[in-house]
């Protein structure tokens, strides 16, 4: 049984009255944060970040707020503790990734978007701007309030399998490929002529190495962590799903809080997702530095071949994200538009600050 469902049998509605946590200071508010990485500051940008969050935001209203963090999935899973955020009683936020998130508020799938970014520029651009902000209110119909995006594991996932050095589109035709339980990977796979096979990550080990699946794909990081070229010879660097990890708090919780920490809250969550992107990078360069040491060849798809690949991916993707999942394809098109408009913004400003 789970912390959270521990609690909830006991009928405990105040959490840190329940364990009866010493405190220095009489908090007069409590805010409990739940992430499924290990309470590591090492290997993962979820739990650094909210750390930091945790330190800050204690010293913006000199304690009035506690901030306690559980990760390793303490308090049960992402949809678990999300929807026990939308109560606030027991946990006030949950970090939560995007298959969970489309539980949640179902438009998000469209940041599923095959090939969406071309680079960490304008993914930065992009999850820390206005239009994403602004989409995000889209949240709040299911009592979550947006705090900010982080960069699961690094974004920009890499494939890794047994069968082939993956560097044109005709290289994924055929291979069976381990997918979250996610049908918008499962539709990018098919189109790019892969056989989709999701998996709950506790069997991928073993589908791995049996022959269940020929590989799967993930930040460079998760190679590193979880050894995969023990179980997988190849690896490419895609780039194909940019993994994230979106991080809400109780609108209930939130909006009882006077304005002043209200504020405190929003400042704080805004500099700990900055701290994050730095790390998350971090994770993925150390895996990928390591994956082309330990997997027996590695590569990097250029961009000229993101774009062939996302020729054919994308229109299939459109489709099942339109006609099967039921999103507005407008709202799709939009997004689209918005992330062309800040590359070449954010390329035309380069320019101009740094190539006179």
């Amino acid at each position: 049984m789970t912390l959270l469902k521990a609690l909830i049998a006991t009928g405990c509605l105040a959490y840190i009255g329940c364990i009866g946590l010493p405190s220095a200071h009489a908090a007069k508010y409590t805010m409990v944060i739940s992430h499924l990485a290990p309470e590591d500051l090492t290997n993962n940008e979820m739990h650094p970040a909210m750390k930091h969050f945790e330190a800050i935001l204690e010293a913006a209203t000199s304690g009035d707020i506690d901030v306690q963090v559980f990760g390793n999935g303490q308090l049960g899973s992402e949809v678990e503790t999300a929807r026990q955020a939308q109560a606030g009683r027991l946990v006030q936020a949950s970090l939560i990734s995007s298959g969970a998130m489309s539980s949640f508020f179902p438009e998000y799938q469209i940041v599923t978007t095959p090939f969406l970014f071309p680079d960490y520029r304008i993914a930065r651009a992009y999850f820390d701007g206005e239009w994403h902000a602004n989409f995000m209110r889209g949240t709040l119909k299911s009592g979550l309030r947006y705090l900010g995006t982080l960069d699961d594991g690094g974004g920009f996932v890499a494939f890794t399998n047994n069968k082939r050095l993956i560097r044109t589109v005709a290289d994924i035709k055929g291979l069976k490929i381990r997918v979250e339980e996610n049908p918008a990977h499962v539709a990018t796979m098919k189109a790019l002529g892969a056989s989709a096979t999701p998996l709950p990550w506790g069997e991928v080990m073993t589908a791995l190495s049996t022959g269940l699946a020929d590989g799967q794909f993930n930040a460079p990081g998760v190679s590193l962590a979880f050894k995969l070229w023990e179980v997988n010879d190849y690896t490419t660097w895609s780039g194909h799903v940019y993994n994230t990890v979106s991080w809400v708090v109780s609108e209930k919780w939130f909006s009882k809080l006077p304005k002043k920490y209200q504020q405190a809250v929003i400042e704080a969550a805004r500099e700990a997702v900055q701290v994050s992107h730095g790390i998350a990078v971090l994770a993925a360069i150390k895996g990928w530095e390591a994956s082309c040491k330990e997997f027996k060849k590695c590569h990097i798809l250029s961009q000229s071949e993101k774009k062939t690949m996302a020729a054919v991916a994308r229109p299939a993707w459109k489709k099942w994200i339109t006609t099967d999942f039921g999103i507005d394809a407008k709202l799709v098109d939009e997004l689209w538009s918005e992330v062309a408009r800040l590359e070449s913004e954010t390329n035309q400003n380069q320019i101009r600050l740094y190539g006179r």
